[in-house]
C-alpha cells in the first residue's frame, strides 16, 4: 500500500494508528496535525508522522486518506468544514469515533459531493492517554469496525481495509445503527451502570465510612470502567442517547423483575437467576484464551495466591523482569470474598499475561487464578 495519509488528532489513538501504519512499508507518507504543537512535534520526533501540517485544511489537501482521530464532536465540526475544502480526487475519509450515527449523518454532505466517507471505530484503548502512550500494537487482535454508507463501492472499502491491514486489527463491516446499538449494550450502558454503582457507594459511605475499604475487592474490579474520562463519556451519552434510553428502559424492567423475585423469596427461582447468569457469563469469549478484544478496554489481570513472607512480591516482579514482561499495575487485595488471589498484576496485552502465567506457573509455590 502506498499513498499520502493524513491523521488529524495525535493522541493515543491517532499516534498509535500512525505507528501501526508505518509497518505497512516505505510507500506511506503520514502528515499529522494536532491543535497542540508540542504533541505534533513529539509525534514527528518519534517518527509517528513524516510531516507536521500548519493547519487541518493544509493537512488534508493532498491526502489520499484522511483519518479524523478526534473526539466525535470535533470530528463532526471538522467534517462540516471539509465539505468546503478542495480535496484530492478519490480521497477516502474515515474517523475513529466510538459512536457512528452522528458521524454518518454529517458525512452525507461529503458523500453527496462525491467524497468517499467510511466510518471507523478501532475498539482498543489503554489506561493511559496522549501521544506518549501511543503504541504500534494497540489495535492488534482488536475489532476494527468500519461503517460505510449503504451505496459505498466495495473497491473503496477494500482500499481502506488494505491501508489498515498493518494495524493487525480484525476488520468488521457494520451498519452505523447496528454499531451504536451493540456498543450501547456492551460498552456505553455498562459505563453508566458502573458509575451509578460508585454513586451508591459514595452515598452509603456518608453513614458507613469503612464500607469504602471493603470495596477494594470485587466491587473495585466491577466498577473499574467508572474511572474513565468523564468528558468523553458525557459526549458518548449525549451522542448515543436514543440507544442508551432503550437499554435503560430494559434495565428498569429487569430490576423490577429481580425485585419481585427477592420479595417472593423463592429459593429455586433465586438459584436459577444466578445459575443462568453464570452459565451465560462462563461462555463469553475470554481474552486469556486468545479471543479478540471487545468493546470495553480491559486490563489483563493475573490473580495470584502467594505465601505471606517478606520479599515475595519482589520475587514475582523480578521473575517477570528477567523475562522482559512489562506490568502496568500491581496491588494487594484485602477484600477477597468475590475475587481470586491475594496479588493482582495487570499487563498491557493478553500475550503478556499468558507469558507471565506460563513463567510463574513454573514457580511451584505460586498458584494462578484467572478471573
Amino acid at each position: 500500500m502506498t499513498g499520502n495519509v493524513t491523521i488529524i488528532g495525535l493522541g493515543l489513538i491517532g499516534g498509535s494508528l500512525g505507528l501501526a501504519l508505518k509497518r505497512g512499508g516505505d510507500g506511506i507518507h503520514i502528515t499529522g496535525f494536532d491543535r497542540s504543537y508540542a504533541t505534533a512535534d513529539e509525534a514527528y520526533r518519534r517518527g509517528i508522522i513524516d510531516t507536521v501540517a500548519p493547519s487541518v485544511k493544509a493537512a488534508c489537501e493532498n491526502a489520499d486518506f484522511i483519518i479524523f482521530a478526534t473526539p466525535v464532536n470535533t470530528t463532526v465540526a471538522l467534517m462540516e468544514e471539509a465539505a468546503e475544502w478542495t480535496l484530492k480526487d478519490g480521497v477516502i475519509i474515515s474517523d475513529t469515533g466510538s459512536t457512528k450515527n452522528p458521524i454518518m449523518r454529517t458525512a452525507k454532505v461529503l458523500i453527496d459531493k462525491g467524497v468517499t466517507f467510511i466510518g471507523g471505530h478501532p475498539m482498543a484503548g489503554s489506561h493511559k492517554s496522549g501521544i506518549a502512550a501511543a503504541k504500534g500494537h494497540l489495535f492488534e487482535n482488536a475489532y476494527y469496525i468500519l461503517t460505510p454508507s449503504s451505496n459505498e463501492r466495495a473497491e473503496q472499502l477494500d482500499r481502506l481495509s488494505g491501508l489498515l491491514k498493518p494495524t493487525k486489527g480484525k476488520i468488521v463491516v457494520l451498519d452505523a445503527a447496528e454499531h451504536d446499538r451493540m456498543t450501547a449494550i456492551v460498552s456505553h450502558f455498562p459505563h453508566i451502570i458502573a458509575s451509578s454503582l460508585v454513586g451508591r457507594l459514595a452515598d452509603q459511605e456518608k453513614q458507613q465510612p469503612f464500607v469504602k475499604n471493603l470495596a477494594a475487592g470485587g466491587f473495585r474490579d466491577l466498577t473499574r470502567i467508572a474511572s474513565a474520562d468523564p468528558t468523553m463519556w458525557r459526549d458518548i451519552t449525549i451522542q448515543n442517547r436514543s440507544e442508551l434510553l432503550d437499554q435503560l428502559n430494559g434495565w428498569l424492567l429487569e430490576m423490577e423483575s429481580i425485585r419481585a423475585m427477592i420479595v417472593e423469596n423463592n429459593p429455586d427461582q433465586i438459584y436459577d437467576f444466578f445459575a443462568d447468569a453464570k452459565k451465560f457469563r462462563d461462555h463469553l469469549p475470554s481474552t486469556f484464551e486468545g479471543a479478540i478484544q471487545g468493546a470495553l478496554y480491559m486490563t489483563f489481570d493475573l490473580h495470584i495466591d502467594i505465601p505471606d513472607h517478606p520479599g515475595v512480591i519482589s520475587e514475582i516482579t523480578k521473575i517477570l523482569a528477567d523475562e522482559q514482561i512489562s506490568i502496568t499495575n500491581i496491588r494487594i487485595v484485602e477484600t477477597r470474598t468475590d475475587v481470586y488471589g491475594i496479588l493482582v498484576v495487570s499487563f498491557q496485552t493478553a500475550d503478556d499475561r499468558k507469558a507471565a502465567r506460563a513463567i510463574l506457573s513454573k514457580a511451584t509455590e505460586y498458584s494462578m487464578h484467572i478471573l
